[in-house]
């Protein structure tokens, strides 16, 4: 196998859950390839799914050092920080993956930190401003059924869960919030 198959193999472990034999390939992969920095994005993944923040932080900075325009990779360290609660490192990763790539999982994440952070008047305009931008997105539908519903309108939190399901039918989580009513 070449570089990009035994990448690809790495991601296709991870998802299905086996976790050694995915991270055996990131370490390998960085060994035969130094100067790669998707290894380390992987293994950063890895250890993220391992609730190994520091070592996933860890990770992906080597990354970075190797891609540092890289929206994703920013994303996933924003994330990291919000983890640990260095919510202002975070915030200026989510900022910097936006100014990049526009990543909707970075907006996203940037709205669940100023819910964190106690901006919930920014957030609610802010992800409206997501779902007229981008009204395909389910993950946003959701994300503001989940803010309504916690907000005590279980009601009206439903059409956003069910507007989800109309642009992704098999969203299970958006099942279940409506099963549960």
């Amino acid at each position: 196998m070449n570089f990009e198959e035994k990448l690809n193999r790495g991601f296709e472990l991870l998802q299905e859950k086996d976790i050694d034999h995915s991270l055996d390939i990131a370490r390998e992969l960085q060994q035969e390839n130094p100067d790669a920095h998707e290894p380390y994005y992987l293994e950063a993944l890895i250890m993220q799914q391992l609730n190994q923040y520091e070592m996933s932080l860890s990770s992906i900075d080597k990354a970075m050092k190797l891609d540092d325009q890289n929206g994703v990779y920013l994303n996933l360290r924003g994330n990291l920080y919000m983890q640990q609660e260095k919510l202002e490192e975070a915030e200026k990763d989510f900022d910097k993956s936006i100014e990049l790539t526009n990543s909707p999982a970075a907006h996203r994440n940037k709205v669940m930190l100023m819910l964190m952070t106690d901006r919930g008047q920014e957030a609610i305009p802010y992800l409206i401003g997501r779902i007229k931008a981008d009204p395909h997105d389910p993950e946003n539908w959701i994300l503001m059924g989940d803010m309504i519903k916690r907000g005590g309108q279980a009601d009206k939190a439903r059409t956003y869960y069910e507007q989800a399901l109309k642009i992704d039918p098999g969203n299970e989580y958006a099942m279940r919030q409506l099963e549960e009513g």
